[in-house]
């Protein structure tokens, strides 16, 4: 992909490739989604380039993010992910890994998926800033969606989902669309957005 980008990702081409084939790009695959609230948690005091650099160790470990099996994740996991130095060993990160796959399990059946849940609180454009420029958006931590979406899962349950966290997550997800005005990225991220229709809500569930 040719063209001007975002600055943050530089030139390692790990971190170029994650910029232009995934970031901004939206998703409405429940263990994918998963997946990537679990790594910004993990991220939470790092940078995004040292989880993404241990991804693949992550995947293996956690079984692939499926959360289904990682809902059965037991004490033994926990002493055999603590020794995994391919992963970032935090026990309370690993644990809430585990804590996280059943209250997904819990919010697939009060909401019908995880993405129908997660996307009905994507931020409304009155929500966006006027300039996409990298003095703008580097000033953007959280939001009043990024701030009530952290609340709603941890009303649930969850962990390590502050709103700084799930605004980063909310940007990789393309539930917003935080490309640089002129970065190469940006109009394709944004056509896929306007493509992309989010699963609906289970019948008869209010967003809470």
């Amino acid at each position: 992909m040719a063209g001007d980008r975002c600055s943050w990702c530089g030139e390692d081409p790990l971190y170029v490739a994650y910029h232009d084939e995934e970031w901004g790009w939206p998703s409405g695959d429940d263990v994918h989604l998963f997946e990537k609230i679990c790594l910004e948690g993990f991220q939470s005091g790092l940078s995004w380039l040292t989880i993404l650099r241990k991804r693949e160790n992550f995947r293996a470990a956690f079984a692939g993010f499926d959360f289904h099996q990682v809902a059965r994740f037991g004490a033994e996991d926990i002493e055999r992910l603590l020794g995994d130095a391919g992963i970032v060993r935090h026990r309370g990160k690993i644990v809430s890994t585990i804590n996280n796959a059943n209250r997904a399990l819990d919010l697939i059946e009060e909401a019908g998926s995880l993405a129908a849940f997660l996307w009905s609180y994507a931020p409304k454009p009155k929500e966006r800033p006027a300039r996409y420029d990298w003095e703008s958006l580097r000033a953007i931590t959280q939001t009043p969606s990024s701030v009530a979406l952290s609340k709603a899962l941890k009303k649930r349950g969850w962990s390590f989902v502050g709103p700084t966290t799930i605004y980063a997550f909310m940007q990789s997800e393309g539930m917003v669309n935080d490309h640089v005005e002129g970065c190469v990225a940006r109009e394709i991220c944004e056509a896929e957005r306007a493509a992309f229709a989010p699963p609906a809500l289970k019948k008869g569930m209010a967003q809470v």
